[in-house]
């Protein structure tokens, strides 16, 4: 038989016992319901009130069925280590993003494992010609020389940030402030609601907030896990977007709420081998 098991009564205030499920949570990623209502004898009514309290201080993040971490703050990840598996694992979301761009826009690409995937999809798109697009990203430039006539590609220029191959200020925005792109494609570690499009880095932030300012249509292309993410340095909030395009590992309540801001919202499938188990 599942469910609360009425005879357990726990003896912990409920701020103290809500701090530590909290620390169980962050420790485990990932806990249901019945575990923590038997972890801490309690009920899974009250369970779900304490985990309510947290998502509502932004300590967890609930999904179904339990909670997972709120990560603030990540360590970024040199481009070389994440490149080979998260370039393809965000396929799908690059071809999603890829699809928004039409034959003589001028294109914004910001710097990214996602948006790398953005630019394989747009390299893959025979039908266009005439695209121009600006980067800040190395990785995102020699990808789309394979697009070339068709793609013509303009490094923003700057100084050289290794950790990415990104460019960055000084002198890394002076091309961005003017030019009038027709769309944007930002990337980010980081969406939510309240605390809107954040990155774990300020030089690169600094950079996606001019990218924002100089397109007409700003998307933001990101992978689920960041929904419900806020982390050290903030880009815009989410009314300054147009479209997130995130897959179905987003947390739907977050997907709501952003929704309700006016944004829209478009979830693409995961591949099978990268849904949540």
């Amino acid at each position: 038989m599942t469910g609360a098991r009425p005879h357990h009564r726990s003896t912990l205030p409920a701020e103290l016992r809500q701090e530590r499920i909290r620390s169980y949570v962050n420790d485990r990623d990932f806990v249901r319901v019945s575990d923590i209502s038997e972890q801490f004898a309690v009920s899974e009514v009250t369970v779900r009130a304490d985990l309510t309290a947290l998502a509502e201080r932004g300590h967890v993040r609930r999904v179904h069925g339990g909670a997972v971490a709120r990560r603030v703050h990540s360590v970024e990840q040199p481009f070389d280590l994440a490149q080979d598996h998260l370039v393809a694992a965000r396929r799908h979301l690059g071809l999603a993003a890829a699809e928004r761009v039409r034959s003589g826009d001028a294109v914004l690409v910001d710097v990214g494992t996602t948006t790398t995937a953005l630019a394989r999809a747009l390299v893959a798109r025979a039908d266009l010609t005439d695209v121009s697009v600006f980067t800040n990203g190395l990785t995102i430039a020699l990808e789309l020389e394979a697009a070339a006539p068709r793609v013509s590609v303009v490094v923003t220029g700057g100084t050289l940030r290794p950790m990415q191959h990104s460019l960055v200020n000084p002198l890394g925005a002076t091309l961005l402030d003017g030019i009038s792109a027709t769309i944007a494609f930002i990337g980010c570690n980081g969406v939510d609601h309240r605390g809107g499009i954040t990155n774990v880095n300020l030089p690169e932030a600094e950079i996606k907030q001019r990218m924002v300012a100089a397109a007409r249509t700003r998307i933001v292309v990101a992978e689920g896990r960041k929904v419900g993410v806020v982390e050290l340095a903030r880009v815009c909030a989410i009314e300054e977007v147009d479209e997130l395009i995130t897959d179905d590992r987003a947390d739907e309540a977050e997907l709501d709420a952003i929704r309700q801001l006016g944004v829209d919202v478009t979830v693409v499938p995961a591949p099978p081998d990268e849904a949540p188990a």
